[in-house]
């Protein structure tokens, strides 16, 4: 199953008309958490990144993205977090 339909399965989206948009949000939506981790996170291999990646595409979809930061503070501190760890080397982690 391709990233975009995975999105519109958890959108409920099952019409076609609109996978170039939701493929634009979702470009659109990695980059902004990549910009706020600092880092090119892997979606495909982190569970949080890639659950925090669906919510922001269902904020933006639904017009709503202003209100994703604030909503997912604590979400998005922790993958923060786990990614600057995961960033130090073995022998200061």
């Amino acid at each position: 199953m391709t990233e975009v339909e995975e999105i519109k399965e958890y959108l409920k989206v099952t019409w076609d008309d609109e996978n170039e948009l939701i493929q634009g949000m979702i470009d659109r939506s990695k980059d902004w958490i990549n910009e706020l981790m600092g880092v090119e996170l892997d979606y495909t291999l982190d569970n949080q990144a890639k659950s925090l990646l669906f919510d922001r595409v269902r904020y933006v979809y639904n017009n709503a993205s202003e209100y994703f930061e604030e909503n997912y503070q604590r979400e998005l501190l922790r993958l923060q977090l786990k990614t600057g760890v995961d960033l130090l080397p073995e022998d200061d982690a």
